[in-house]
């Protein structure tokens, strides 16, 4: 990351500055990402919008309603901003080495996200969406992550926390390139343009722009890996069914549910995280200092 002070030699330090960065990231954010998913789920809250889904989440279960599912997310933040970072550093050290290249650059952020797609965000993504959806039903069924990981895997085997991979893995691809990208490009842009401004707001600045980018280009991705991870997940034959009923049923508006919280959640995200990550990275070098 230009500008950024984590050794670009070494994916260590982006696996470790990108863990911190997710475990902070997540518990800033999640609230966000909670209404984001009800409106994805629940055609009621996405007909009437954000600020009745707020006030119904509120009204029902108080403030910790917002943070309902976020331990998952907790847990598997951390692993899943390490393998973003990490192996974006890889594969800028070993296959896309042109750094002034723009393709090279969202090359390198494509398959980073495809790797954490993989890896960490397709089950975590999946077990977020069943216990939202699980808690929201009349009789839940699920006492908590434990206990939802066990009784998914019993009823669906271990694919069953593996639901929605093909969207996840274009969701997640597609976004960390694009982000990169912008991020990059804005942020030197801005150096240019607004030389008076402190690097901290350029940094968050950038991140905004580079969240927002990616909500305006893959929401649509967003909303069927959601449908297909939910408890109604039976309900579709695949990726292309799971796009012909949303259409068939609420037309194209179908696949922008959730857009607003999922902008100002994506927005606040990329903007914390590619800031945060900079200046762990700072301090990570104070403490251990890179080898040259």
């Amino acid at each position: 990351m230009g500008g950024a002070k984590v050794d670009s030699k070494d994916p260590v330090r982006g696996i470790i500055s990108g863990g911190i960065t997710g475990g902070i990231e997540i518990c800033i954010t999640y609230p966000t990402e909670y209404i984001k998913t009800m409106m994805q789920l629940y055609k009621e809250y996405s007909q009437k919008g954000v600020k009745y889904c707020i006030g119904e989440t509120y009204r029902n279960f108080g403030i910790q309603g917002f943070y309902r599912g976020l331990t998952p997310l907790v847990t598997f933040s951390i692993p899943k901003v390490a393998c973003r970072f990490g192996a974006n550093e890889w594969l800028k050290n070993n296959v896309f080495t042109d750094r002034k290249s723009r393709f090279q650059t969202f090359c390198a952020g494509l398959g980073a996200g495809v790797f954490e797609a993989i890896v960490v965000v397709t089950p975590t993504e999946t077990l977020k969406v069943k216990l939202i959806h699980d808690k929201l039903s009349k009789t839940p069924k699920y006492r908590g992550m434990i206990h939802g990981i066990g009784s998914i895997v019993n009823e669906m085997g271990l694919s069953g926390i593996y639901k929605g991979l093909i969207p996840t893995i274009v969701k997640q691809g597609s976004n960390q390139g694009i982000r990169f990208v912008v991020f990059e490009d804005t942020k030197k842009f801005i150096q240019k343009t607004f030389t008076f401004l402190p690097e901290p707001v350029t940094l968050l600045f950038s991140g905004g722009i580079a969240g927002a980018a990616s909500v305006m280009c893959n929401t649509p991705v967003d909303v069927i890996k959601t449908q297909m991870q939910g408890l109604k997940a039976h309900q579709y034959n695949g990726v292309l069914d799971c796009c012909k009923q949303t259409y068939q049923h609420e037309g194209i508006r179908g696949f922008y549910k959730g857009t607003v919280p999922r902008l100002g959640r994506v927005v606040l995200d990329v903007a914390i995280t590619f800031t945060l990550y900079d200046y762990i990275g700072r301090v990570l070098n104070l403490v251990w200092p890179p080898k040259h």
